[in-house]
């Protein structure tokens, strides 16, 4: 899309460009992005983008595009990953790779996470294109695969074998921060997202005696560790522990919002062990806020048991556990969690993520909020604490300040923050028009 909302000879348009990506299945397990990832080179090569292809494993390709900018802005960095989880045993209505276009909403799995925000950077990138008008600065678009299983042969593997292709960048865009809040719906929230929490998946090994099922046990068995373990964590949560990200962006939400909001948001800061003042809110920000004042950790994954009438000798549990920003090291949150389990078990770490660092929010993050109060002068920019990682936590190491921005306003039949990962995942068309004008218009700004 054009600033002015037209659609470039070029470009499919945002729409169509986020439905031919839907259609091709990159479920993760086992990944097999490479046909996705060749159909965005042939779109830039097209439009005579220099593109590469790089990867760990032949049949999982990343790309690296460079837009030429006019050499007076270092070089910005758009990353995006064309992964997404699985649809098994999940109960969608529709085809989740079909693409489906239905009362003005896009069907599919990673309509929002994140095809259609690659889609909006890919509309506006080959809108520049068309148009003839170049950045500032060089502008590079990442298209990584693996992200929802670890990144390892994505933005890792760039990141560690290929840092020469990044550099000079001193920012990066990626995914996240649509999710908009409601906190009582009298303001409509952008978040931009400055900080995450870290992913740390532990699998959990518990022992016991085995035995014949059929006769009273003295609680020392594994699937009795299993219920006190499962019981210990059953809301989700650690102890409860205000950084300074979340601190910010709880002042900036306290001072958004009316009156009345305002005081529940700010009792809830006072004193974020008590989450009753957010009474009233939609559950969704009620979860989300307990959420990012506190280390957490839930079950995902158990196997364990051999035969109905024979007691495991052992079970093993994977679970997800998520530390806050900040200076918490994995040790600290391992003991944290055998501490409240109060169970003799083994603890192993599978999945450690790498830690952001403290957000600094200048020029960058004004120029984002700046973009958005332009396309949107009702909606109110704010800096977001994520709950959960992405790619983005692997650019820092590069010295380069990422930021997740997936500007969208909310049309349709559902909230963007429900459509992760669940069934009947769908995007409104509105939304995706709306994002793609204000990438154009961030480019065009780029500088």
């Amino acid at each position: 899309m054009s600033a002015e909302g037209t659609t470039a000879a070029d470009s499919p348009g945002v729409v169509e460009l986020t439905r031919r990506l839907i259609r091709f299945d990159t479920t993760n397990p086992p990944g097999d992005e490479a046909a996705c990832v060749r159909h965005v080179a042939g779109l830039l090569a097209a439009a005579g983008v220099e593109t590469r292809l790089l990867g760990r494993e032949p049949n999982r390709p990343n790309l690296v595009a460079r837009i030429p900018g006019r050499g007076e802005a270092p070089p910005l960095l758009l990353h995006a990953h064309v992964d997404v989880v699985p649809t098994r045993g999940q109960p969608w209505t529709r085809d989740p790779f079909a693409g489906e276009l239905v009362d003005g909403e896009v069907w599919g799995r990673g309509a929002v996470d994140m095809k259609g925000q690659l889609a909006m950077m890919l509309d506006a990138l080959l809108t520049l294109r068309a148009t003839g008008r170049a950045p500032a600065g060089d502008v590079l678009l990442a298209v990584v695969c693996d992200e929802e299983a670890g990144s390892a042969a994505g933005a890792k593997y760039l990141v560690r074998e290929h840092p020469e292709l990044f550099a000079g960048v001193r920012h990066a865009i990626g995914e996240d921060g649509g999710a908009t809040l409601s906190l009582g719906g009298r303001t409509r929230f952008h978040p931009v997202v400055v900080a995450e929490k870290r992913a740390c998946w532990v699998r959990a090994v518990l022992r016991g005696t085995a035995g014949h099922a059929s006769r009273v046990t003295d609680g020392s068995g594994a699937a009795h560790k299993l219920t006190r373990l499962l019981g210990a964590i059953a809301d989700g949560g650690l102890g409860v522990l205000l950084t300074p990200p979340v601190d910010l962006m709880l002042k900036e939400l306290e001072a958004a919002l009316p009156a009345e909001e305002a005081a529940r948001v700010g009792a809830f800061r006072a004193d974020p062990s008590d989450a009753s003042p957010l009474a009233g809110f939609d559950d969704a920000d009620i979860r989300y806020l307990r959420s990012v004042v506190r280390h957490t950790v839930n079950a995902t994954v158990i196997h364990g048991g051999t035969k109905t009438n024979v007691l495991p000798a052992e079970i093993t549990v994977e679970l997800d556990g998520r530390l806050l920003p900040g200076p918490f090291d994995t040790p600290g949150f391992l003991a944290e969690l055998r501490a409240r389990a109060g169970v003799e078990m083994d603890l192993e770490v599978f999945v450690e993520g790498e830690q952001m660092p403290e957000p600094r929010l200048g020029d960058f993050y004004s120029r984002l909020t700046g973009v958005l109060r332009r396309h949107d002068p009702d909606g109110v920019p704010v800096p977001m604490v994520t709950t959960a990682s992405t790619d983005a936590r692997l650019f820092p190491g590069l010295g380069i300040e990422t930021y997740g921005w997936l500007p969208l306003l909310h049309g349709g039949t559902a909230s963007y923050r429900d459509m992760l990962h669940v069934a009947d995942e769908r995007i409104a068309v509105e939304a995706l028009e709306f994002g793609a004008r204000c990438y154009l218009d961030l480019l065009l700004g780029h500088g």
